[in-house]
């Protein structure tokens, strides 16, 4: 998998909560740290997304947003 965005982060499926257009899915990276994404039906279908599979989260850096207290 080729891809120009820097931050691919690798884990595995914890979660698919199916909804009538789109599924939320969970990604554990690790210990405590998940990351939630909400992705179409069709495209997790398309991506053979399972629970207990590896999948990959890509974060464009652009599209990020940073906070601090």
């Amino acid at each position: 998998m080729k891809l120009s965005a820097r931050n691919k982060l690798t884990g595995t499926v914890v979660s698919i909560d199916k909804g009538a257009v789109n599924s939320t899915v969970q990604i554990n990276l690790g210990g405590d740290t998940t990351v939630t994404a909400m992705i179409t039906n069709a495209s997790v279908a398309d991506l053979g997304l399972e629970v207990g599979k590896t999948a990959h989260a890509i974060v464009k850096a652009s599209d990020v947003i940073v906070g601090a207290d």
